[in-house]
């Protein structure tokens, strides 16, 4: 083989290359977690606490916390948690919370798998255009937690609860940042 010949075929191929990376870069093709679905004037963003309207004591509280925690890990964004002005809001209003018994243990009547659902309205206001700039009335998360053999939901409830929120905080948190 000729290797000027192989030498353009190769050199052929890399700027193909090249040309096509430049072409998806443009096109809105992006890692995830890389990129910003926010304005970039919005530097705070206010979190109040959520709207409880369910039942479940402290929901309110869990979810708030863990979508604070999700935000300020991905430092996209300052939190604010007080009255102090800030360039966007984040309002949460828990619409439902539902446990489901889904699975149970053989030869008891105990159950061992759980469907947990939330349901919540979300919306991101930019408070200096003074729009919505994310809005969702009927967010939705939904996963299956199971529970340890020899125990039972209300004894570990506080501690699903944290772990359901932190993932409905991760699922929500991307949603807002990166605009999945």
């Amino acid at each position: 083989m000729n290797t000027t010949l192989g030498r353009a075929h190769l050199s052929g191929w890399s700027l193909l290359l090249a040309l096509a990376l430049m072409a998806s870069a443009g096109c809105g093709y992006r890692l995830r977690g890389t990129g910003g679905f926010l304005p970039p004037h919005i530097k705070t963003l206010a979190v109040p606490m959520f709207k409880n309207l369910t039942t479940r004591y402290q929901l309110d509280l869990k979810l708030t916390r863990a979508v604070i925690d999700e935000i300020v890990a991905r430092g996209k964004v300052g939190v604010v948690t007080d009255n102090r002005p800030t360039d966007a809001s984040l309002t949460g209003e828990i619409q439902s919370f539902v446990v489901t018994p889904i699975a149970f243990t053989p030869g008891k009547s105990t159950a061992d798998r759980f469907s947990i659902f939330i349901a919540a309205k979300i919306v991101v206001r930019d408070n200096i255009q003074k729009k919505a700039i994310f809005s969702n009335p009927s967010y939705t998360y939904q996963e299956e937690y199971e529970v340890p053999e020899g125990s039972d939901f209300e004894s570990l409830e506080s501690e699903a609860l944290d772990r359901v929120a932190e993932k409905f905080a991760r699922q929500l948190v991307i949603a807002i940042l990166e605009g999945f």
